[in-house]
């Protein structure tokens, strides 16, 4: 079969690793697009070596832009593609804009559409992302869940039972692929930590980072969270502007313990999460992550996509009040790591149960 895998941001690098690897080893022509949703070196080129992709059969380039800009610039580049390689079916994952973007652009082709992380729902329509989960989920041909809750989600939304196909995380494919080689990075030194005595803080999403107050609030409650243990501090592109251009947040974050770094590779982030204490974040794939590594974690939103990591894992939502992420920091560090459980199926074989849905269905149809 030809089965055509589309990237486009950083959330899918992980997700595609192992599933187009696994294609490839099982005998089918698997090309891999990468729209270039995130297009630097340190969100995109670093992750493509530290998960022993291969390279890009096609990189379209798509840049930034707002979201109807971007989502545009995908459907019209990925058409071109679709039309001259004329794949058997595409695989979307995740929900990006290049997931929907080329979820449209396939259905309106007659090309089958395969999405992986089908079926998860916060209920937030001001989520961009929500949005794109329902609406590929919606023309998608076989959905492919990582938790029963998105089957009972799809079910509810009238999709036809016989496109769900729970499989598992496959987030956690690549997790286990590598966590080995993480062991080996030099992240912790290079940083200044010690093992299982720090902790981790991501930030990226504009409701958190756009609000000049929303942000001193949540900077706030960290900072005083690293009096006690230090926090480690990938900033995002999109953060960096922000804190940079505000005085107060500088002064901040020069007398607070949070060790702000540039964005790091995946192995040298798997290194430094699977060896912290403590997880703060507002990322969708974190909350698995740690949840799988049994890691306190700190969701700096209202609601999460991914509610069997508050279930069965060690995920808390505190919205962005800083009494709430304070209070919830020092009750993860008191709980400790090693708490929690790995939910169903999330044991780094995903991409081989994917794979055999889309043999099976490849049969079915020829």
């Amino acid at each position: 079969m030809r089965i055509l895998t589309v990237v486009g941001a950083r959330p899918n690098f992980m997700k595609a690793a192992p599933l187009v690897h696994r294609l490839r080893e099982r005998g089918h022509d698997a090309p891999l697009i990468h729209t270039g949703q995130h297009y630097d070196a340190n969100m995109s080129k670093v992750f493509f070596d530290d998960l022993r992709m291969p390279e890009p059969d096609e990189y379209l380039g798509v840049g930034s832009g707002s979201h109807a800009e971007q989502t545009a610039r995908v459907m019209i580049e990925t058409e071109k593609v679709f039309l001259a390689r004329k794949p058997d079916v595409v695989v979307v994952l995740g929900d990006v804009n290049s997931t929907v973007a080329c979820s449209l652009t396939a259905t309106k082709l007659w090309i089958p559409v395969a999405h992986v992380e089908a079926g998860l729902r916060s209920r937030d329509r001001r989520m961009p992302e929500e949005i794109n989960r329902i609406v590929t989920d919606s023309i998608s041909d076989l959905l492919f869940t990582p938790s029963r809750d998105g089957d009972a989600n799809l079910l509810a939304e009238g999709i036809d039972a016989a496109k769900i196909h729970f499989v598992g995380n496959i987030m956690i494919d690549s997790l286990v692929a590598h966590l080995e080689r993480a062991g080996e990075s030099d992240a912790c030194e290079r940083v200044g930590v010690e093992p299982g005595k720090f902790g981790v803080m991501t930030l990226h999403r504009p409701s958190n980072v756009d609000d000049p107050e929303v942000l001193r609030g949540i900077l706030g409650a960290v900072a005083e969270v690293s009096n006690t243990l230090p926090i480690v501090f990938p900033c995002h592109p999109r953060t960096v502007s922000k804190l940079e251009s505000d005085p107060g947040l500088v002064a901040l974050m020069k007398s607070s313990s949070i060790l702000r770094v540039e964005p790091l590779g995946y192995l040298d982030f798997l290194r430094l999460v699977s060896r912290s204490a403590l997880v703060v974040t507002d990322s969708g794939g974190l909350q698995e992550e740690t949840t799988y590594l049994k890691i306190p974690c700190v969701t700096t939103r209202e609601n999460t996509e991914r509610p069997i990591t508050v279930d069965v894992g060690t995920n808390t939502i505190v919205g962005t009040d800083p009494g709430r992420i304070l209070a919830a920091a020092r009750a993860g560090i008191e709980r400790g790591v090693g708490l929690g459980t790995i939910p169903e199926l999330w044991d780094g074989r995903t991409a081989d149960r994917i794979v055999d849905v889309l043999e099976r269905s490849g049969s079915a149809s020829g």
